[in-house]
This record gives structure tokens, sequence and C-alpha cells, in this order.
């Protein structure tokens, strides 16, 4: 296996990981934090706006399996990436859409997604950033969906590629 990882912010990271974890080559999703300055901060903090993190997924998947840019794609085809201001209902920084790539491939890959969506007509909200440290969310807030058996509220799947 050649496991690597991928880091989305769409919103809740609830939504996110629920449709992430239904991928083939998916081994994981996992809720978290990434992009501020506050070190290890806690949900709390997030909730704030102050410390400038993003709610992401960490996705742990299997390149044999399954390719960036599928990933990529899913995680365009699953939440509003034309929303400057959050995601649906959830409104506030935290909840800004954006990816995190880990190299320079990761980033051309965005990038052409990007100029595709455009050329569609789409108005891209997204942010590209290179990553930064990725702080595991609480607990509770791991596999949401599975453990209160529910579907997301503000994400849903819609093609586009």
């Amino acid at each position: 296996m050649a496991i690597k990882q991928a880091y989305f912010a769409a919103g809740c990271f609830w939504g996110v990981e629920y449709h992430f974890e239904k991928l083939k080559g998916v081994i994981s999703a996992i809720s978290g934090y990434m992009g501020g300055e506050t070190l290890n901060p806690s949900y709390e903090q997030i909730c704030t706006g102050q410390t400038g993190h993003l709610e992401v997924v960490k996705i742990e998947y299997d390149e044999s399996i399954v390719s960036y840019e599928t990933l990529l794609k899913l995680f365009f085809e699953i939440h509003d990436f034309t929303q400057v201001n959050g995601q649906g209902p959830d409104i506030g920084s935290q909840y800004l859409s954006a990816v995190f790539y880990g190299n320079n491939s990761e980033k051309q890959e965005c990038e052409k997604i990007v100029e595709e969506l455009k050329t569609k007509g789409y108005k891209v909200a997204t942010s590209l950033y290179e990553m930064v440290p990725f702080y595991e969310a609480e607990d509770y807030h791991q596999d949401y969906y599975e453990r209160h058996q529910k579907v997301p509220y503000c994400h849903s799947y819609k093609k586009i590629f």
C-alpha cells in the first residue's frame, strides 16, 4: 500500500468526514484543525473565530486504489465551494473552503481543478494553502454521523465532473 494524506476544509468537518469515509481507497478521515496560530487549539477556541484555524479533515488514503485527483473532485462535489463566508448555515472563518497541499504536485493538481471549475462558470472561493500542522479534534467530533446514525445537514453530493 502507498499511504498518503490529504487535507480538506469544506465547512463543518462532520459532513466532510462522512462523505470521504465512503470512498473506496480511503483508510480514514479524521476531523481536526489547521491554518491558525494557536498550538493545539480546542473546539471552543476555534469557534471564537480568533485562532485563524479552519475545520479540516485529514484523509488517509491508499494511492494505489484512489488518486489525489479523485479526492479533490469529491471535495468539490460535496460542498458549496462558491460560498465565501462559510458553508450553508455554518457561517464563520472556521468553515471556509480550503485545500492544504503537501507538495508542488498536489498544488498543481488543485490549480488544475480550480481552473476547470472556473471554465465551467463557477466562482471558486476555495483557498489553497501550503500544509501546516494538523491538530486532531476532540474525540466527540470523530465519526459524528456514524455514531449518531444521521446524515449531514449541510453536505450533499452534487455531480460536477
